[in-house]
């Protein structure tokens, strides 16, 4: 009895101990928190109007309702214009902080870039990527950084000689007869997954002409299936373990085997490519075939949606906008004649303009995620005026919105919310920190001009085969949320090929 008592009062102790040690390391940590804020004069943001800031349970049941309506971005935007560009809530027990202020975005892509990370995307994302630049941070991020850098130099971006064909195999799914009714949204799709893997891998999986049951259609619908769920697996974080699916698990064994399959034939020198492609830049640098994968495969799911994204929208726009599609052909028709090659493209001001705009109100990446890497600041959105620094813990999230960015009407003026390409015709307009659809600081999208050539292409061949487009319904463009954003009605309209 006395050696079980003995034990009973030695585990009492070792409790109260513990118990000591934890109460004096928080209230420790709350010190050095309060001297760091003193020390740099922060202040708290605005808080999102909650009934409990402990677990937050209300936000995130919130944001699930949000998404089910496809309206988050919509509301993101609403609190920014009623609270403050920069704000904070409680949600699933983080403290987060949301921002659309340039001034703050800024500072965590660019001024104080090592200050922020991208946290734990390995969790959520790896069993696609493994690795590679978009989940990597620090020396793993210049690395693959530095391998991928040198497939988007100037001279590869202005090679269009692959993007015909599958502009053509694009060309050949519209219906031939005046005033039908067509999709774009999966037809662009398509398209863009065969121009990106054919500059990626060096083959274009082909999926506009592959049949049901071929290997690149079972990969497409791999890839699509994987997408989605990866996006629902983003929004768990670190808990992304929780979501169990099994179709998941062999939409990735599919995509691995497929993309491995090249991987192996170039690490062989087996494949005689002749076309450069991404692959054979890497694996000249690098022999691990996951790295090599993971780098090609973050590539893919960044370039293929955003394209088509961007083309979508962009002719969902001019479908209802009637002078816009006929002052782009006025200066379409200008160029004919003249070989549509890079010049060419790079020298059609309203074409840039129609982009740039589609880019501004419908961003792919329409919003993302930072974690500081150490207790930091962002400059300002504190205090009453929202100009005193805001103090940001380490490992805390912060939620940036593009989508709430780029529709501010103190950066774009009251027709924030317009269509309207012309606003980049004026040499007035310089908006910096305000228009971020590529990211910005060192992470700046190294696919940039890329993206932007390709669509330039796509726009303009299809113009020069129709010379008429009508919008074939009255959906209001409703976003979609997987890795990147669409818009969930796609793009239903009508050509003619003569005015």
């Amino acid at each position: 009895m006395a050696s079980s008592s003995r034990n009973h009062q030695l585990i009492l102790g070792a409790l109260g101990l513990l118990v000591l040690f934890l109460v004096g390391r928080f209230i420790a940590r709350q010190l050095e928190i309060r001297a760091f804020k003193r020390k740099h004069g922060c202040l708290p943001p605005p808080r999102e109007p909650q009934p409990e800031h402990i677990i937050g349970l209300a936000a995130w049941n919130r944001l699930r309702r949000e998404r089910r309506e496809r309206i988050t971005m919509k509301e993101t935007t609403r609190r920014a214009k009623e609270l403050g560009y920069t704000s904070s809530l409680v949600m699933a027990g983080n403290n987060f902080t949301v921002t659309c202020d340039p001034v703050n975005l800024k500072a965590m892509l660019a001024t104080n870039f090592n200050d922020f990370g991208l946290g734990p995307r390995e969790v959520p994302l790896g069993p696609v990527l493994n690795g590679g630049i978009f989940i990597s941070d620090g020396e793993a991020w210049q690395h693959s950084r530095a391998l991928i850098r040198p497939a988007f130099t100037r001279t590869q971006v202005a090679d269009l000689s692959s993007l015909e064909e599958h502009t053509q195999a694009l060309l050949s799914r519209i219906p031939k007869a005046d005033g039908a009714t067509v999709d774009l949204k999966p037809l662009f799709y398509n398209m863009t997954l065969d121009s990106a893997t054919e500059f990626l891998l060096g083959h274009s999986v082909h999926s506009q002409t592959s049949l049901p049951g071929s290997p690149a259609r079972n990969f497409l619908d791999a890839f699509d299936y994987a997408e989605e769920i990866l996006q629902k697996r983003s929004e768990l974080g670190r808990f992304a373990w929780l979501l169990r699916d099994k179709k998941f698990d062999e939409a990735c064994k599919t995509i691995k085997a497929f993309t491995d399959g090249f991987i192996q034939e170039v690490l062989r020198g087996e494949n005689k490519m002749t076309r450069y492609n991404l692959l054979g830049e890497i694996a000249g640098a690098c022999r691990d075939p996951t790295k090599i994968r993971s780098e090609i495969l973050g590539v893919l799911l960044a370039a293929r949606d955003s394209n088509a994204s961007v083309l979508s929208s962009c002719f969902y726009e001019m479908a209802r906008n009637q002078s816009i599609w006929n002052k782009l052909m006025a200066e379409v028709e200008s160029a004919d004649g003249r070989e549509l090659d890079y010049e060419t493209l790079k020298d059609m001001k309203y074409l840039k303009a129609v982009l740039n705009e589609t880019l501004r109100l419908f961003p792919p990446l329409a919003r993302n995620v930072r974690y500081a890497r150490k207790d930091t600041v962002l400059p300002r959105g504190g205090g009453p005026d929202k100009q005193a620094p805001v103090f940001i813990a380490k490992d805390s999230p912060i939620y940036y919105s593009v989508y709430a960015l780029h529709r501010l009407p103190e950066f774009w003026g009251p027709d924030a919310e317009v269509f309207r390409p012309e606003r980049w015709l004026d040499d007035k307009v310089k908006p910096g920190w305000a228009y971020l659809p590529f990211n910005g600081g060192p992470r700046l999208c190294l696919g940039q001009q890329n993206a932007l050539i390709e669509a330039s292409y796509t726009i303009v061949r299809l113009m020069q085969e129709f010379k008429r487009i009508e919008p074939r319904d009255n959906q209001p463009w409703t976003e979609h949320l997987s890795i990147g954003m669409s818009n969930e009605h796609g793009c239903k309209v009508a050509f003619w090929r003569s005015k």
